[in-house]
């Protein structure tokens, strides 16, 4: 009760604006007692203690969905500035003189305040989905002006209070985004998302057709937003929540996905300051790649499941955490997301006994998975047309003796100018790390184990 009367203790409590979803339980005699945790707890200490090798897990498998040249793979990893359409100068001309009224919001890099203040309008919005033509009728100009000095301001509104209409706020979110310095999605990732609305199934002859992979397309797209910055990410989330309760609300209010992609896709995804002939024609393709990220919005902002997976062995070297969605989405996938990644349990109880009785088979089976995982990568490296991502990927290879494949098997290249980065420990680490794995597993066998569970869920929580 006194740290609930401590106004220092309220005062950070009312600053904290999202729940930490981690709850850790004390271990008790009861062994059945289970430990929940977010599923993507992992990843995100991935993400911040170890940034380089989180960045290249993602990265290695973008490229494995979608063939990225060699001078697109330098801007989506930033060695290189994004080199997007640009405009003929008479748009770009007008464009700065609409912006010349900056603030801390409108026209500023994007972040954490200003997403605060934005989040008025997102909240205000999401409690008016049946005014019919949302996003599209536009609001009053004086009263947009008004409340856009008061959010350049921080004032805090109460929009509640009949002074202005859904369609004022609708307009301005739009005006928002379109003046950030940089679209939403970022120029970095601009041709990356042209690619992945690529991405089509294949017949039974292996021939390409027309028909989207959907998987694919959800799976590409998790791992791009997580290499989106932090700011981007969190007010992308905000933005397609929103237009996915809207699309959902079509029957009312009038706008479908698509109409809210053609929208939305000039004010997050166009590269800044052009035309819609500057495009050469990719109008309909970035248009349909909005539509598909509203409709599959709350899919894509969870980490894949052997990101999951790699990141919890990362730091823990342990396969009795599994939880029921990983076993659910691994079901039926025999190759690819999880190639190089050992098979955990499949199911989300592990007990001592357990553990006792199967660690020692395992020990061999793991290796043995690695080593056919490892000869599979390396064959699909040789595949890929000659480029310097190729050379630089065999490289990480032959400086690992043991990672090497007969000679044989090799695919000849040239040599030149090689630059090494962290792959090559990736992979050492599938492989050297699985004796280390099966060393612990049997120390651990010996004595007793708690019992652990996860939930599984893995539910999105709505902003709205």
């Amino acid at each position: 009760m006194a740290a609930e009367n401590d106004p220092q203790n309220n005062h950070k409590l009312e600053r904290r604006e999202t729940k930490c979803s981690v709850s850790v339980s004390q271990e008790k005699n009861n062994a059945s007692q289970p430990v929940i945790f977010n599923p993507d707890f992992f990843v995100e200490r991935l993400r911040h203690e170890h940034p380089q090798t989180y960045a290249d897990l993602v990265l290695s498998n973008i490229t494995r969905l979608i063939d990225l040249p060699g001078d697109e793979f330098a801007q989506l990893t930033g060695e290189s500035e994004p080199r997007v359409p640009s405009s003929s100068g008479f748009l770009r001309s007008l464009n700065f003189l609409k912006r010349k009224d900056k603030g801390v919001v409108f026209g500023a890099p994007l972040t954490e305040e200003g997403i605060a203040q934005i989040y008025q309008l997102i909240e205000y919005l999401s409690k008016n989905l049946q005014v019919e033509g949302l996003f599209r009728v536009p609001g009053h100009s004086l009263r947009q002006a008004a409340l856009r000095e008061m959010l350049n301001a921080g004032a805090e509104i109460d929009l509640e209070t009949g002074d202005f209409h859904p369609n004022d706020a609708a307009t301005l979110l739009k005006t928002y985004l379109g003046e950030l310095p940089e679209p939403l999605l970022t120029h970095r990732h601009y041709h990356a998302h042209l690619k992945i609305g690529e991405l089509t199934r294949f017949d039974d002859k292996g021939d390409k057709t027309n028909v989207p992979d959907k998987e694919r397309q959800i799976e590409a797209f998790q791992l791009l937003f997580m290499l989106l910055p932090p700011a981007n990410r969190s007010l992308l989330k905000l933005l397609l929540d929103l237009l996915y309760h809207t699309a959902r609300n079509q029957h009312i209010n009038k706008m479908s996905a698509k109409n809210l992609a053609t929208m939305f896709a000039p004010h997050i995804i166009w590269p800044k300051n052009v035309m819609a002939s500057d495009l050469q024609g990719n109008i309909e393709k970035l248009n349909n790649g909005i539509a598909f990220l509203i409709r599959h919005s709350q899919k894509l902002f969870k980490a894949p499941v052997y990101v999951k997976e790699y990141a919890r062995l990362y730091f823990t070297g342990s396969k009795s955490l599994q939880s029921k969605d990983d076993s659910t989405l691994r079901s039926g996938t025999k190759d690819g997301p999880m190639a190089g990644v050992p098979t955990a349990p499949a199911s989300p109880f592990m007990r001592s006994s357990e553990v006792s009785n199967t660690c020692t088979a395992r020990s061999s089976e793991t290796q043995n998975y690695t080593e056919s995982a490892l000869k599979e990568l390396y064959q699909q490296v040789s595949n890929m047309p000659e480029s310097a991502k190729k050379k630089k990927l065999i490289r990480q290879f032959e400086k690992q003796p043991l990672l090497t494949p007969p000679a044989d098997s090799r695919t000849p290249f040239s040599r030149k100018h090689w630059r090494s980065r962290s792959l090559g420990g990736i992979i050492k680490r599938k492989v050297l790390g699985g004796q280390a794995l099966t060393e612990k597993e049997n120390s651990r066998a010996q004595g007793s184990l708690p019992t652990g569970s996860i939930d599984g869920q893995g539910t999105e929580k709505n902003w709205l």
